[in-house]
């Protein structure tokens, strides 16, 4: 019985161990896209624009968009002032959908508002949004839902209503 319960207290650090490891590994990517974010910046003529606000935290974007004919999204870029998980998610928005249809970047946004929401648990599916997936945990600290979601949303509204250039903007308080 010894023997089983040292081999169980093992099997139970190292997961623990595991857990940490991972977590330190999301901390790092977050890091990365909020310290060095690639797609911060201004796209030149842009075909869509809009504004995203986090009225409960201060957290405000300005997502841009450059659509070529076939309807692929062929750059990005956000500007704003935010929390590093604002920031950072949707600077991993951008790396995901950069180069894909529109459709796919609608669905995209889907499984991401899925994953933070709990509605989708599969990591093979999860792992289709790549470093995006990190924030999956964010589901669990509720009051930084808002902010992680706040540029999917933002794109998604701007997609379905094909906004254009100073057409106004979109509080994202609810889910």
């Amino acid at each position: 019985n010894c023997l089983s319960l040292l081999k169980v207290a093992a099997v139970i650090f190292f997961l623990q161990e595991a857990d940490m490891d991972l977590k330190s590994l999301y901390q790092e990517i977050l890091n990365e896209h909020n310290l060095h974010p690639t797609h911060k910046g201004i796209t030149e003529n842009a075909t869509l624009t809009l504004q995203g606000v986090n009225p409960s935290c201060g957290d405000n974007i300005y997502l841009q968009l450059k659509i070529d004919d076939n309807g692929i999204i062929t750059d990005g870029s956000f500007n704003g002032s935010g929390c590093a998980i604002s920031q950072a998610s949707v600077d991993m928005m951008l790396d995901d959908i950069i180069g894909q249809p529109k459709e796919e970047a609608l669905r995209l946004a889907g499984l991401f508002m899925d994953m933070i929401q709990g509605k989708e648990t599969d990591d093979s599916k999860i792992e289709e949004l790549d470093e995006a997936a990190s924030l999956k945990n964010i589901r669990t600290m509720p009051a930084r839902v808002k902010c992680a979601v706040l540029g999917w949303r933002t794109m998604k509204d701007m997609l379905e209503k094909n906004h254009t250039e100073g057409e106004g903007s979109q509080s994202h308080c609810d889910l």
